[in-house]
């Protein structure tokens, strides 16, 4: 993985060869330099590292994901931050399988650094929610959930979202077995 500087530098070294190509009258060496320097500047903007994790976490192998966000040793000097967002965000997926508080704190950050797709900020808050509503903080998770709701423009994550809610709705009724029970027991 080459530092996010480094890509600029070797983008504008190629553009430069290019013109002068094209000073040389040499087209088609230009336009080829040209376009090999439109592939760095897009390793700017999508780290290849995430782009690799990504393709990894989309066929369901969570342990190569997190091998390739391993190899980025330094998210701060060597991502720009929306990538450090989706760095932060992928971490966030993998580890809420295992850890939650730890999840949490991945996904929190994800949403401080800001993701570019609204879909991804929507699956970040519905997590969030997910997480809040695990340890009880359901004034949080229905703020959380309402976010993830307004985020989801093409209502992908519309069945997850009403399955939370109909969970909340669990969660806040008190048992009815009991309840029942102490008020015969308070007759008597």
């Amino acid at each position: 993985m080459f530092n996010k500087n480094f890509k600029l530098v070797l983008a504008a070294i190629t553009i430069a060869i290019a013109v002068w190509q094209f000073t040389e009258t040499n087209i088609g060496n230009g336009i080829m330099l040209l376009l090999l320097s439109l592939v760095f500047i897009f390793l700017y903007f999508k780290n290849e590292i995430i782009l690799l994790a990504f393709l990894r976490l989309r066929k369901q192998d969570f342990p190569g994901a997190k091998k390739w966000l391993d190899r980025i040793s330094n998210p701060e000097g060597a991502l720009i931050r929306k990538q450090q967002g989706y760095y932060n965000y992928l971490n966030g997926l993998m580890i809420s399988q295992t850890n939650m508080t730890e999840a949490e704190k991945y996904f929190k950050k994800a949403v401080e650094l800001g993701l570019s797709m609204d879909a991804d900020m929507a699956m970040t808050k519905l997590n969030l929610a997910g997480i809040a509503m695990t340890k009880n903080r359901k004034r949080e998770a229905e703020l959380l959930l309402a976010e993830a709701k307004k985020l989801d423009k093409h209502n992908m994550l519309d069945e997850q979202v009403k399955m939370m809610k109909q969970q909340m709705k669990k969660m806040g009724q008190p048992r009815q077995q009991f309840g029942r029970a102490a008020n015969r027991g308070g007759r008597r």
